[in-house]
């Protein structure tokens, strides 16, 4: 619960993944404190931030781990999936190689989360257009082909950074309480199994509308 003792009527567990230096930790910074580092180091292990927000009239409580990309951490940091009800999945659009890499995480996220858990795929650093290694329309038919959310992001510039969160978190809680009017509908956050499917979010670095992040395909 939040430790300013403010009411929170839902807590999600929100994970990033992806490779090391593709800008996670700057993404959650952004997010989490509206704040960005040009001395930003690579993140040993795992650290997690929270930030409150209202969706819906409610009071959610997203809860954001940082997980290391580093191969070498990568058996560590598995265990940290499970539980998460969204992830942001997350690439450098000027490396190639971190594009290329989002299928075995992908695997590695479903493997360990819940099988329905939202994912929005991120192509991060949109700032460095002129080095562009990755085609916003490679990264649309992956997404469409996996059935995930996409946008393109800059935490330099907090372009579609709120965005990005808040459209994992809006489809997590649209289902969540979809969940609860068949069932209890007491709840202090302990999130259920989810139901329903992802949809691709078109267009890179836009803003989504409220009204239309979560409409079915």
């Amino acid at each position: 619960m939040a430790g300013t003792g403010e009411k929170v009527d839902y807590v999600f567990k929100v994970v990033l993944i992806g490779d090391s230096a593709v800008g996670k930790s700057q993404i959650l910074a952004r997010f989490a404190r509206n704040e960005f580092s040009l001395d930003s180091k690579a993140t040993i292990g795992v650290e997690f931030q929270t930030r409150t927000l209202v969706i819906d009239h409610r009071s959610v409580k997203a809860q954001i781990w940082d997980t290391a990309g580093q191969e070498r951490y990568r058996a560590v940091t598995s265990a940290y999936y499970r539980g998460a009800l969204g992830a942001l999945l997350v690439y450098d659009i000027t490396r190639r190689q971190s594009f290329d890499h989002i299928p075995r995480w992908l695997d590695e996220l479903r493997a360990h989360a819940d099988k329905n858990i939202v994912i929005m795929l991120v192509g991060n650093k949109s700032d460095l257009e002129e080095q562009r290694a990755v085609s916003t329309e490679d990264a649309k038919e992956f997404a469409e082909k996996e059935n995930l959310f996409f946008l393109e992001t800059s935490a330099l510039q907090a372009t579609n950074v709120e965005s990005a969160f808040q459209t994992v978190l809006t489809d997590i809680f649209k289902i969540h309480s979809k969940k609860n009017m068949v069932s209890e509908p007491k709840s202090s956050g302990a999130a259920p199994a989810m139901v329903g499917k992802k949809v691709l979010v078109p267009g890179p670095a836009q803003e989504i509308p409220k009204s239309k992040c979560c409409s079915s395909m």
